[in-house]
């Protein structure tokens, strides 16, 4: 029996797991630049996962810090 398509999604839709993936990775990596066109939901998802790596590298630069104290860190 084959599976009918949702009439509501385009082929840009799913899995948009993959371009959150490829967001959070490449903030990783250093690439800066979102690979898909703008006002998509690919564009979207890749800058989310791009900002949830960001946020999460900033707690721990945030924690580290704490623990081990600025002064050290930022001593002149």
């Amino acid at each position: 029996m084959k599976r009918l398509r949702n009439p509501n999604l385009s082929k840009y839709d799913a899995p948009l797991k993959i371009q959150f993936t490829k967001g959070f990775s490449d903030f990783k990596r250093g690439k800066l630049t979102n690979p898909y066109n703008q006002n998509t939901m690919q564009a979207r998802e890749w800058t989310r996962g791009f900002n949830t790596s960001y946020f999460q590298t900033l707690e721990k630069v945030k924690h580290n810090e704490a623990r081990r104290g600025s002064e050290k860190i930022h001593a002149r």
